[in-house]
């Protein structure tokens, strides 16, 4: 199983930068929303996929027993992914303003703009 998210999460990453490297201000916009999915995933992985009990100590037991599920790269999944819409959101509102001001929607025809 770990290997198949593995997997996955190098497809969407290698989708997010080739989408991150084309003209398409819009298709810089998926870019960096498939670029999250992948990272979460990339952190989910890299925590283990462990189908035990929840990470809790039993009554009497003074240490956890395996297998247990590790809560850390959850947590960090949950603040990443709070951070990544903030971050879309972002980028959104950045490129809708810039879209509407300077009225082109090509990364190419921004950077020939600015000079």
């Amino acid at each position: 199983m770990q290997t198949a998210l593995a997997v996955v999460a190098g497809l969407l990453v290698a989708a997010a930068i080739y989408m991150l490297l084309r003209r398409s201000i819009a298709k810089l916009v998926i870019g960096v929303a498939l670029l999250s999915g992948g990272v979460n995933l990339v952190i989910f992985t890299a925590g283990g996929l462990v189908r035990g009990a929840p990470p809790l100590i039993e009554e009497g037991d003074q240490v956890l027993t395996p297998p247990f599920a590790d809560p850390v790269p959850q947590a960090l999944i949950l603040t990443a992914i709070v951070i990544s819409f903030g971050v879309l959101a972002f980028t959104v509102v950045l490129v809708r303003r810039a879209a509407q001001a300077l009225g082109v929607s090509d990364v190419d025809e921004l950077a020939e703009d600015q000079e």
